[in-house]
């Protein structure tokens, strides 16, 4: 069976997430902790950590427990689905560098990053700017 080598195969469309290409983006697997849902492209998320940290991700803007402090840390790069109940942790894609659009981030509702997220980001090599 042959294959058409002038057929269209897909597409792909412009989401604004990416700023400019450099610094590259630098992906790595992360876990993420379960019940958090559907976890879009472009989700801003934060490591847990401390005494009562599990060292797992969540989205930027969740409480913290006692004794754990959660830090803005990376992006998610690819939709994942972790799920409504509490359980085991979900491995998902996320860029740990690069350069983004500020304003193409997500964070919990109600919650607006801060400059203290910026800068953390910052120290893990990522990026902010505003989209022109």
């Amino acid at each position: 069976m042959s294959k058409r080598l002038d057929e269209n195969l897909g597409s792909m469309g412009y989401d604004g997430l990416i700023n400019q290409c450099f610094p590259t983006g630098d992906v790595f697997t992360v876990s993420l902790r379960a019940g958090q849902g559907n976890l879009t492209r472009g989700t801003a998320l934060a490591l847990s950590s401390g005494t009562a940290g599990k060292g797992d991700m969540v989205l930027l803007g969740t409480e913290a427990v006692a004794d754990e402090t959660l830090a803005a840390n990376c992006i998610l790069a690819d939709d994942t689905d972790t799920g409504t109940a509490a359980g085991d942790a979900v491995n998902g894609i996320a860029y740990r560098t690069g350069h983004f659009n500020r304003n193409a981030l997500i964070v919990k509702e109600g919650y607006t990053m801060t400059k203290a997220d910026e800068e953390e980001l910052r120290k893990g090599g990522i990026l902010l700017d505003d989209a022109i």
